[in-house]
């Protein structure tokens, strides 16, 4: 037995007569006997003039009284045979009663208002009160009535069974029907009936209803759970000790009357045994409105439910927790906050109980269900470190989370002083405690633990967050209020900065997510761990560092880092981890390994709030990742012009590769001070190796460093820079390719294309040269002049000595007019022939000898050569193949006329017959073509003249009902004209004298206008 559920009292005592049929109506019994008697028994105190006990001065008129009862009245002949049962129907105010037939009693005077004839020799009967119906069996027939509100009963459906019911009951709207052989399930709408399963050999068969609307029926010895439908369901078995005549069903209890006991037995799986009530010769067994009633042949018993709170302490302290938390769901909803602390109380013990046996999780699931502090259960758990500022408290004063802990009541629910709280850990035996302390370190226990701070977690940081906005709100308020007012609002605002809210919200969630973390990684889930840390945590940060730190768990340490905005130690430590992976011989064992590209990762969403922190932390990896991290530079919208800053100062050899990976990736925008900047630094580069190879007299003009070959892509591609500037870095006796392209920035074609022939010796770039110069101005108008660039070329082939002579002071000239005097020319773009202006200013800085060449001048045909004779100076002679080389190559580019003045007398015409024939036979092609098209615009001109001619020929159809449209009338045979439209007809007279009045008033009315 487990505990005492119901306490037994005797209610009546030595009744004179058999007692046949039991019932309870109020506090008073109602017992019908064998002599065809009803006798009424009341409370003692009711029937006499004493005052009634103090326990029963509230006088509960409906519940039954644990005290003796004597014979009120007693109702004779009230049936004819021997009653089998009666039932009380309160929501009526009726007795049903069945003996020879069913009768129904209106109570409390016993009045009989209806008696069902067609009920002669039924055994047994259901009723529903729900809808009022009635249904019994009397042989193998099942007969069902309807109460119509009044006296009266309509009968509804009579039915037929294969053999003689001994059970019954409703079941919705069947009726579940129990028979000597199997139970079956009969429709009481068609009367169809389905097998449910063979009754017992031994016993009756027994059909009970049950709170749920479920049945319980017997099977001997076992109790069997159906649904409505008769399907069985999967919740176990009811194991009586013998086979119950009688089972009644009071809350959480199923009572069975056996030969020679009363059992009572728990309705929840495994349905053990509650307790056992030893009453020999029981013959009825009911239901009272509070107890069970009891009756024998000459006395009555009454089973009546011990206090709840009773019951629950009983059933904590043998260990049945389950049943005593059954047992709090039952207690009055006035009673809420004393249920609340006895569940609590119990799940707190009932979760120690399972913990020190091994049943972690299950365990846990009752302090989650207790609500306990989260610092409770972590005190049980000492290898989990938590943050200091939170003191963990004993386990006792944690018995209601709200802290107020509620005196529970023994008043009401019978609670006694075994009801304490659970018993702490830290006052167990040290054997125990040793014991335990083994089993908290093993994989289970911290897998437990993690389930229930994670079913924990969601409201705490939920909390948390809500308290860090209430903060935030109340600081803004704060701020707001403050700058509102200073005069007014000193004083109070002072008063609001004092107060303080409450962070106990996020101290939890601290404690929360620090052990979380812990016990994801002594559990080998390190994954779990990172994601945790990677979202909202509250972990605190010192004793999580220290813990990852011990345990190299560098991943979650990056994100625990990361999470607290401690970006500098997260790229300390990140840095640390790449150089470990690229080492050959690491010092620490890594996990994985961290690869340069990691840095880069981290650094993103860094740029747009701390970009000098991101350019501290990429010189680490510029190096080995430089396209990565000029794409974080690009991506993160740093300043361009702070990356070059910052990479002159701490990394200037880098600076030229972070400005041409900008540049390669996005060219547009590179601002033209950084172009320049690159432009310096790659001739400063080239100026350094054109030093140290010309101490070593190892210099040669042919030679191309990788800097150089950038230099001069650069100088021809990038514009905005100052051609006069870089100009005057460069030596007077060597970089003359540069310089030469320098030249061309400048406009000087003539300089530029003397230092291709005459210095470098490369006709071939000075052929180049010229075709660019044409080229980047076909789309301008400007092209044809700009085609006198070959004649430059070859005035400079025919005419070596001017060219050559005195050339270094020529450019230096040409610079300081330039940076004294001269405008500057845009930069890159090349700049337009302004006339014979800007054309006569070049030629005196060049010298008074050179000669102008004008587009459009075709007089004079002497030769340039005739002027300066082809005299040799210093190895220089006339360079006629190459002039013929190039009149033959670009003869389509060149003016005709133009050159054939600039070559000598001497040439001879065979020479020429490369550029004079393709030159003709294109002149004499758009000579043919010219003519072709003048026919042709001709042909055309007459077509057009000839369609208008054909457009004028209109046809007037003159009829003798065509009229004027000025006078009205008829046209006849008068002169007539036509309007435009070809449809308006007028006299011509009439057309005269409308134009002469017209004039006439344009003449006498003219109009001004006003200015």
């Amino acid at each position: 037995m487990v505990h005492n559920a119901y306490d037994s009292f005797e209610l009546i005592r030595n009744c004179p007569t058999k007692i046949d049929a039991v019932e309870s109506y109020g506090s008073k019994l109602l017992l019908g006997c064998s002599d065809g008697s009803l006798r009424i028994f009341a409370p003692e105190f009711a029937v006499s003039d004493t005052s009634p006990p103090p326990d029963h001065r509230h006088a509960l008129s409906l519940d039954l009284l644990k005290a003796p009862y004597v014979l009120e009245r007693t109702v004779n002949g009230f049936s004819r045979k021997p009653m089998l049962a009666m039932e009380v129907l309160d929501s009526r105010e009726l007795l049903l009663s069945l003996s020879e037939s069913i009768a129904f009693h209106r109570l409390p005077n016993l009045e009989t208002i209806a008696v069902i004839t067609k009920a002669k020799g039924a055994n047994v009967y259901s009723w529903d009160d729900r809808r009022g119906f009635l249904c019994f069996a009397r042989q193998k027939r099942v007969c069902i009535f309807r109460h119509d509100g009044g006296r009266g009963f309509v009968e509804v459906k009579e039915f037929s069974v294969p053999d003689t019911v001994k059970s019954l009951s409703w079941c919705g709207e069947n009726i579940c029907v129990g028979i000597r052989r199997e139970y079956m399930v009969l429709n009481s709408t068609n009367g169809a009936l389905s097998e449910v399963f063979p009754s017992g050999r031994i016993a009756p068969p027994l059909v009970i209803t049950l709170p749920t609307g479920e049945l319980l029926l017997g099977k001997d010895n076992i109790g069997v759970f159906v649904d409505q439908n008769g399907k069985l369901l999967q919740e176990g078995r009811i194991c009586w000790s013998e086979a119950p005549g009688a089972i009644v069903i009071q809350k959480l209890y199923a009572i069975g009357l056996l030969p020679r006991h009363v059992e009572v037995r728990s309705l929840r799986d495994p349905y053990h045994l509650i307790q056992t009530v030893v009453l020999r010769n029981v013959r009825h067994l009911r239901e009272g409105s509070n107890t069970i009633i009891i009756a024998l042949d000459n006395s009555v018993y009454g089973l009546f439910p011990v206090p709840l709170g009773a019951q629950i302490v009983q059933l904590t302290a043998s260990g049945n927790f389950d049943e005593a938390l059954a047992l709090c769901q039952l207690l009055p909803p006035e009673e809420s906050s004393l249920r609340a602390a006895k569940e609590q109380s119990i799940h707190i013990r009932y979760a120690h109980y399972l913990f020190e046996n091994g049943n972690y999780e299950e365990a846990m699931e009752h302090f989650l269900a207790s609500q306990v502090g989260i610092t409770y259960v972590l005190s049980m758990y000492p290898t989990i470190i938590i943050p200091k500022s939170a003191t963990v408290p004993e386990p006792e004063k944690f018995v209601d989370i709200t802290g107020e802990a509620p005196f529970l009541s023994r008043g009401s629910s019978g609670l006694s002083d075994d009801m304490e709280s659970p018993l702490p850990v830290n006052l167990l035996d040290s054997e125990e405690t040793a014991a335990l302390e083994s089993k908290k370190l093993n994989h289970n226990t911290l897998m437990a633990l993690i389930k229930f701070l994670q079913k924990k977690r969601y409201i705490i940081i939920e909390r948390a967050a809500a308290e860090g906005t209430d903060e935030v709100v109340s600081d803004a308020v704060g701020d707001n209020f403050l700058s509102y007012d200073s005069s007014r609002s000193k004083k109070s605002t002072k008063a609001r900065m004092n107060i303080s809210i409450s962070s106990g919200a996020r101290e939890i969630a601290a404690i929360l997510d620090t052990a979380l973390v812990q016990a994801l990684i002594l559990t080998g889930q390190s994954a779990a761990a990172v994601e945790l840390l990677k979202s909202l945590n509250y972990c605190d940060t010192k004793i999580s560092e220290e813990f990852l730190q011990k345990r190299n768990q560098y991943v979650a340490l990056l994100e625990l880092y990361k999470s607290n905005s401690m970006h500098r130690e997260a790229l300390k430590l990140l840095h640390h981890l790449v150089e470990e992976s690229m080492s050959e011989q690491p010092q620490t064992e890594l996990p994985q390994k961290f690869k340069p590209e990691m840095v880069i990762e981290y650094l993103k969403p860094l740029c747009a709030t701390d970009p000098m922190l991101v350019l501290e932390s990429s010189m680490l990896v510029l190096e080995s990742c430089p396209t990565q991290t000029i794409e974080l530079f690009l991506s993160g919208n740093i300043p361009a012009d702070l990356v070059n800053s910052y990479l002159k100062q701490h990394a200037r050899n880098l600076q030229a590769t972070y400005l041409e990976l900008m540049l390669a990736m996005n060219e547009n925008g590179m601002s033209g001070n950084l172009q320049v900047e690159m432009i310096q630094i790659y001739l400063s580069e080239v100026l350094d190796w054109y030093t140290e190879l010309n101490t070593q007299q190892k210099w040669d003009e042919k030679d191309y460093s990788p800097t150089r070959k950038k230099l001069m892509s650069a100088l021809e591609n990038i514009t905005g820079y100052n051609p006069e500037l870089l100009l005057n870095r460069l030596p007077t006796n060597a970089l003359y390719e540069e310089r030469a392209i320098l030249l061309g920035k400048m406009n000087q074609h003539e300089l530029a294309l003397s230092i291709y022939v005459h210095k470098l010796h490369l006709p071939e770039l000075a052929l180049s040269y010229c075709d660019r110069i044409y080229d980047s101005t076909l789309h301008q108008n400007s092209a044809k002049a700009y085609s006198n660039i070959y004649l430059t070329l070859l005035q400079i082939y025919l005419n070596p000595q001017r060219t050559t002579k005195n050339f270094e002071k020529r450019i230096t000239n040409l610079v300081s007019a330039q940076n004294v005097g001269a405008p500057k020319v845009g930069a890159g773009t090349p700049g337009k022939f302004k006339g014979s202006r800007s054309t006569k200013k070049i030629a005196e800085i060049e010298g008074a000898e050179d000669i102008r060449i004008s587009p459009n001048s075709t007089d004079s045909g002497r030769s340039d050569v005739e002027t300066d004779d082809a005299i040799e100076e210093g190895g220089s002679t006339i360079m006629l193949e190459q002039v013929l080389d190039l009149l033959s190559r670009r003869w389509d580019r060149v003016n005709g006329a133009q050159a054939l003045k600039l070559l000598p007398r001497e040439t001879k015409l065979q020479n020429l017959l490369p550029f004079l024939g393709p030159l003709l036979r294109k002149s004499s092609e758009a000579y043919r073509n010219f003519s072709v098209i003048k026919n042709l615009r001709g042909s055309e001109n007459l077509q057009v003249k000839d369609e208008l001619y054909n457009n004028r020929k209109t046809a007037v159809k003159i009829t003798s009902d065509s009229m004027c449209s000025l006078c009205n009338k008829k046209i006849g045979t008068s002169v007539f004209a036509v309007y435009p439209n070809g449809a308006t007809l007028v006299h011509f007279v009439c057309f005269r004298d409308s134009q002469n009045m017209k004039a006439v008033a344009a003449k006498n009315n003219p109009r001004r206008r006003r200015t």
